[in-house]
């Protein structure tokens, strides 16, 4: 099947006083129509960055995309102009922020904001706007919709901000969401009202989703695929249920040993397992697996060169020269 997004060999760098940071350095990510794919991994693993480079809201300089494709319906839009870019935004490809708090303009009520997209992109009068705007606040379930339209950011709760962004990103009904983290100001039930939300809507409007968290627990949840990110690089891309039955890479494994296991712990207590170390530096990386220095199953060989993300498995692919199945 063709992808919807299909990212390959993204790079995106940025130049700062102490050289160029390789942020995205070499990624591939493919999101198929209908597909809910989770890409996950540490904070500054090159996640949002990622995101924003396919919607080019990179601010360039001192970011500049090196090298790669992002192919959108078979279109590659790393060489398009702004303008060209503009019409792409919100109508085709939508994107969530993970901080509702600042994504809204404060001096703007919701109805405005939302009416703003959808006049701008499918030329619709004021009021039919407002009223587009009405539809989908009543859509995300806000509550008497007819008046919070008129309503300004700040008489909102947190959940309720985020609903009304997924409410503006969803507006003009585009074919692909990327929501960057939506649930991480939120608290744990409102996480999980937002997660149930963004489910319901991707299916009752058939789109696919490019969903980006920290969080095993959310990917095990709502995924389909999931892509593991470490140091700028994917590392390991699977199916959520082959992924968490079988981790090859060790950072993968890391990662899933970190997840608490109510399961298991009622019965026989363990004590969660943490990576040792830190990410490296981005500015000028090391030769080899970026992962080496923490690895627990380290080779010289490692270090040496870096190690080509390939199909281990059936549809799993890791970034690894050992072949590690628990």
């Amino acid at each position: 099947m063709t992808a919807l997004l299909d990212i390959r060999g993204l790079k995106t760098h940025f130049l700062t006083d102490d050289g160029w940071l390789h942020a995205v350095d070499g990624v591939d990510i493919a999101v198929e129509a209908g597909q809910t794919v989770c890409v996950v991994g540490e904070s500054g693993c090159g996640k949002s960055v990622t995101a924003k480079t396919v919607m080019k809201l990179i601010d360039m300089p001192p970011g500049r995309i090196v090298a790669g494709q992002v192919l959108w319906q078979g279109r590659d839009l790393v060489p398009l102009d702004a303008a060209a870019m503009q019409r792409v935004r919100a109508k085709e490809i939508a994107m969530v922020f993970q901080e509702p708090m600042t994504s809204l303009n404060p001096v703007y009520t919701v109805g405005r904001q939302i009416a703003e997209s959808v006049r701008l992109h499918e030329g619709l009068s004021r009021a039919d706007a407002m009223a587009r705007a009405v539809e989908m606040l009543r859509l995300v379930r806000i509550p008497t919709p007819e008046r919070r339209v008129n309503d300004y950011p700040h008489q909102f709760s947190g959940g309720m901000r985020q609903r009304v962004m997924i409410a503006m990103a969803l507006a003009c009904s585009p074919k692909l969401l990327i929501a960057d983290e939506p649930t991480t100001a939120l608290d744990v039930t409102i996480q999980a009202q937002i997660l149930d939300l963004l489910q319901e809507l991707k299916e009752r409007l058939g789109m696919a989703v490019l969903l980006i968290t920290h969080a095993m627990g959310v990917v095990a949840e709502v995924g389909q695929r999931v892509v593991v990110m470490y140091a700028g690089q994917v590392v390991e891309e699977a199916g959520v249920e082959d992924l968490f039955a079988r981790p090859r890479h060790p950072y993968t494994q890391g990662l899933i040993r970190s997840i608490p296991r109510i399961d298991r712990d009622a019965v026989h207590k363990t004590r969660l397992e943490a990576i040792a170390g830190s990410v490296p530096r981005l500015i000028n990386p090391p030769v080899g697996c970026r992962f080496a220095p923490r690895c627990r199953h380290v080779t010289p060989a490692c270090t040496t060169a870096t190690p080509a993300l390939r199909e281990a498995a059936p549809g799993h692919k890791v970034a690894c020269i050992l072949e590690l199945v628990p």
